[in-house]
């Protein structure tokens, strides 16, 4: 059986979850999973596909970054689908574990991600030093503090601070944060 799962990052990226959703139905997979979740959060849904593999089955992605955060992270799942007998196919790579040189293949295709991630980090941070030396960089703009003015208006209407955080569209300690701000 053909286990697909899917993920992306952040509920923008849609039309990515729905093109790996495409490529794992037009190759046959029999049972899908997907999730939209960073690949440091909890994955519940890739908890449940491995859970669901049985031996001779196959779990089918779209491309190694989408399955596993790093050649370890990548090294615990290929030994868990190796001891239930389960087979892992890499679709942009042509990768397939049930053969010596795909298992080969995916070790050193896991180490070259992982090494391209860590140089795209090292130059996102080396970006942000020189762009805050440059005094272009400021960060994110605080959207509670923005919203002072609403969040006090309403907490002295009686709303519960749970439903003004829903209203403005803040975490709810945001808005305590910003009420012990004012009260100070």
């Amino acid at each position: 059986m053909l286990i697909g799962y899917a993920r992306t990052s952040t509920l923008e990226q849609k039309h990515g979850l729905e093109a790996q959703r495409e490529s794992l139905k037009a190759i046959g997979c029999d049972r899908m999973y997907e999730e939209q979740t960073s690949s440091v959060g909890v994955r519940e849904a890739l908890r449940e596909a491995l859970s669901y593999c049985r031996e001779a089955d196959t779990l089918v992605v779209t491309k190694l970054d989408r399955l596993a955060r790093s050649v370890a992270h990548l090294g615990e799942i290929v030994n868990e689908l190796e001891a239930k007998g389960v087979g892992l196919r890499v679709l942009d790579l042509g990768l397939d574990t049930s053969t010596a040189t795909g298992k080969l293949m995916l070790n050193v295709l896991g180490s070259v991600a992982q090494f391209e991630r860590e140089m795209m980090l090292e130059r996102q941070r080396e970006g942000i030093v020189k762009a805050k030396a440059l005094g272009k960089y400021k960060g994110r703009k605080p959207t509670a503090k923005a919203k002072g003015e609403e969040i006090w208006q309403l907490v002295s209407e009686g709303v519960s601070k749970r439903e003004v955080a829903r209203r403005l569209n803040v975490s709810e300690r945001s808005v305590y944060r910003q009420l012990e701000r004012e009260r100070t």
